[in-house]
């Protein structure tokens, strides 16, 4: 493969979908708005659960800081496109990209990072807004920039993008695919550490998790991020990010040449 025609096949996709983005501010808006509107109300009702204590050693503050952290993360790492390749898929939209001089899943890459760019400058004037709401609950945070931390975040980001990609793929072989990436959001959302912190877990939910790939998208960085995993902790982290992403591409592949053969172009 040729380096510089493949940057240039990455730039003028790129491009495209940041256009693209920005010509659907709308729907990007109300995405925004759904992660903001947990942003907001989950610190509120930690911040009333917390006023007799620390729960499950996060102070009212760490909470605070914890949500904010997450939200802040969300923006970049978590994917959503399996929506968008199911329904491709379904009308007949993915004959396109079968023909297209670039591997499939180097164009979802790609989609995917103009759109979270997008969605970052749009998030970006709501996420300050909510920091100043909770100012008087945050105090002084001690966040972690390190090395660590950035490597963790890059590594959900991948991770988040393959798996959704290669879940996506279900839709070669069904046209109810959409029903499943729901249900998908139900571990997702407890797993993760989107809804509440592990730490607020039993002990065997907590086991159930880091068996999962959807604590190490958005949970493990940000708690990096906050110092609640540090030192040698962090190297099992990383360690199990890498595992993950290097099976949702082995699965990506399976379902990708399988799902190919069931493929029929309906709705062309």
């Amino acid at each position: 493969m040729n380096p510089a025609r493949s940057w240039r096949q990455w730039s003028g996709l790129f491009q495209i979908y940041v256009q693209d983005g920005l010509a659907y501010k709308a729907s990007g808006m109300i995405w925004v708005l759904t992660d903001v509107t947990t942003a907001v109300t989950m610190p509120l009702v930690w911040l009333a659960a917390s006023t007799k204590g620390p729960i499950g050693g996060y102070t009212s503050s760490d909470l605070v800081i914890y949500y904010l952290c997450l939200l802040m993360l969300s923006s970049f790492i978590v994917c959503h496109f399996m929506w968008e390749i199911s329904s491709e898929i379904r009308e007949g939209v993915f004959s396109s990209h079968l023909i297209r001089p670039i591997p499939y899943l180097q164009f979802i890459i790609v989609r995917n990072l103009a759109w979270r760019c997008v969605r970052c400058v749009i998030f970006l004037p709501w996420f300050l807004l909510i920091v100043y709401f909770y100012s008087s609950s945050v105090g002084q945070p001690h966040l972690q920039f390190g090395w660590a931390f950035w490597v963790s975040v890059v590594l959900g980001h991948i991770l988040s993008v393959c798996f959704v990609t290669a879940m996506a793929m279900i839709a070669l072989f069904t046209q109810e695919a959409q029903a499943i990436f729901e249900l998908y959001y139900i571990p997702m959302l407890f797993l993760s550490g989107q809804l509440f912190p592990l730490a607020l877990f039993p002990e065997w939910v907590r086991s159930v998790a880091v068996v999962f790939p959807f604590y190490y998208t958005t949970g493990a960085p940000t708690e990096i991020l906050i110092g609640r995993i540090t030192g040698q902790a962090i190297f099992p982290i990383l360690g199990a990010q890498i595992l993950w992403i290097v099976l949702s591409l082995i699965g990506f592949k399976l379902l990708w040449k399988q799902g190919l053969k069931h493929y029929t172009g309906v709705g062309m």
